[in-house]
This record gives structure tokens, sequence and C-alpha cells, in this order.
């Protein structure tokens, strides 16, 4: 038996199955339905049933079934005080995280360690954090967190709207020109060809698949036209559109050699990316109000600012005519 918990109600049965036990196939779900093995308080029903909270859900013995593994998630002792050193505000519907540089932030074919997979470790009362968003593996900076799924939801949507506004901070090879200004440049996944062959890449595009992205920047400080410490607002949200935008103006992320080849790696500076999610603005889930968390600046990035004596706590400002 398990229990619905109270941010799980009216959450379709279906959908609960897909959460808790991601291995079970639908197909595999309805057959349990079908022969009574899973109920819901006792009684039979069918797929699309809406849960309420404190309802006793009955599970089959799904380690017996040759199809079927139940995924077992221990308290990992570990990962939870390593999360909770990158904890930089809490409270009872959202959490935020300084996601370290190179930590991925859900799983994939070699990646065993993430940060969705660690999120087990801080269950609490059958609810664990929920992700409303994505930091590249090598992008730095805040990570917001839902702690109910309420919030989830309300957060989710508040992303889709584009009412949450992200501001990130970007070491670049070179200075843009102006020093503040706007992208705005179609990108898509296209194949393109290099030394080792062709390889799928995200590049400014033309055509029906291309996706209209935005990015605002400033240039906060410079190293005499070297390097430029820049602030860049995503306007929209494509995968890697930072990075495709800033190595198309001339000016590549330092340390993304996928995008800005040669020209991204610096004499003196780390090669690993200089990009990290300084800070958002978004309605707070539970109350509504207009919200804004900053992540202080960690790892490499540090020590690079450190190094070009730029101001570790500069602030920008986004003028409402800058597009």
């Amino acid at each position: 038996m398990k229990s619905v918990a109270p941010d799980e109600a009216g959450m379709r049965l279906d959908r609960w199955f897909k959460t808790h036990f991601p291995a079970v196939r639908h197909g595999e779900l309805e057959k349990f339905l079908r022969k009574g093995q899973v109920r819901v308080s006792g009684g039979r029903v069918k797929a699309n049933r809406r849960l309420e909270a404190g309802e006793e859900i009955r599970i089959p013995p799904l380690q017996e079934n040759a199809n079927v593994q139940k995924p077992v998630q221990h308290f990992n002792a570990d990962d939870a005080a390593a999360l909770k050193k990158l904890i930089l505000f809490e409270d009872d519907a959202i959490m935020a995280l300084n996601k370290p540089f190179g930590m991925a932030v859900q799983g994939g074919a070699k990646t065993v360690r993430h940060i969705d997979g660690m999120l087990a470790s801080l269950e609490k009362d059958g609810v664990r954090p929920r992700l409303v968003h994505r930091l590249d593996k090598d992008t730095g900076g805040l990570l917001l967190l839902a702690k109910t799924r309420t919030a989830a939801q309300k957060l989710g949507a508040a992303f889709k709207r584009h009412d949450v506004e992200k501001t990130y901070w970007g070491l670049t090879a070179g200075a843009p020109r102006p020093r503040e200004g706007t992208i705005s440049m179609p990108i898509a996944k296209r194949m393109v060809r290099l030394e080792g062959g062709d390889v799928e890449r995200v590049v400014p595009a033309e055509g029906e698949d291309a996706k209209k992205a935005i990015t605002d920047y400033q240039t906060l400080d410079d190293a005499g036209g070297r390097v430029a410490f820049l602030a860049l607002r995503p306007v929209t949200g494509r995968t890697h559109q930072l990075r495709v935008h800033a190595a198309a103006i001339g000016c590549p992320i330092v340390g993304d050699g996928k995008y800005g080849g040669a020209a991204a790696h610096l004499e003196g500076v780390s090669d690993k990316m200089h990009l990290f999610c300084r800070s958002m603005t978004f309605p707070h889930p539970k109350t509504g109000r207009k919200t804004t968390l900053t992540a202080p600046l960690a790892g490499h990035m540090r020590e690079t600012w450190k190094f070009f004596s730029f101001d570790r706590d500069a602030v920008s400002e986004w003028p409402d005519d800058l597009r």
C-alpha cells in the first residue's frame, strides 16, 4: 500500500504511477487495473481516476513481474549533505540551489549522479523537491525547485508564460559592439560538418524549423577588449541559446569550445565554461508576489573574476526600452 500525498490530490492515477513507478508502462498499468491488482481505497478504478489526499493505493508485487522492476530509492546521507550545502533559499513552497559547474541536473546514458536523482534524499512525508527548469551540466548558478506539486504547476506555468526573468553572467572572448543591445536570431538544430565527421549542433538558421530566439545583453566590464563580463537575459528559452548567440556575434563564451571553437580558449584562463545563472525574478507560487533570488558567483568563475578584478557584486538593470 502507498498513500496519496497532500500535494498529489487531483492527480490522475496513471500520472501518479508514472511519477512513482516510471518503469511501469501504461499498458502494464491497464492490465493491473483490469485484473484488480491495482486498487484505490479497496475499489477497482480506471487509469484516469482523480486521486484524493490520503487515499491508499494497492501496489502489486512489481519485483515479481518479469517486465517491471520497482525503482528502489534509499535515503542517501551523502546526497542529502551535499544538497544542503548548496541551498541558497528555502520556504515551504520553493527551494533554490547554487548548482556547481559540471554537475548534471538530470540523468542520461552516461550520467549516474545528478541533482534530480539526489533529490530523493530530501524527501519528506512522501514529497520530494521537483525540477521546474534546467541548467546545462557545465553551467553553474541558480537552480529553482518546487517543494510541492502545486508549486511545480504554478512555476511551470510562469516559465511557459515568460513571467520568469533570468539573468546570466558570462565571460566572453572579445567585447561586443555595441556594449549593450539585443540579439534577435532564430536558431535550429542542424547537422554540421566538423573534422571528426557530421554532428548535430544548434546554429543560427532560417526555415520552418527555426525557432525565435532573443537575448538581451549588457557589458558590465571588460579587460582591454580581450575579454568582457556580460550580463545576459534570455527573453526566449531555447536550448544553448546564450552560447549560440554569443558565438554568433563573435564573442563566444570562454570555455565553450563546442560553439566557440579555438577562440573560446584563452591562455591563463580556465578552460571550463564561464556561464552562470546569477538571478531570477518570478511570481512566488504561494503568495503571487514578485520574488528575486540571487546566487553568489562560485567555482572557477569566482577565481576568474578575481584575476580580472571584476566586481562579483555587480548589478545589472534591464531598461524596458532595450529591445
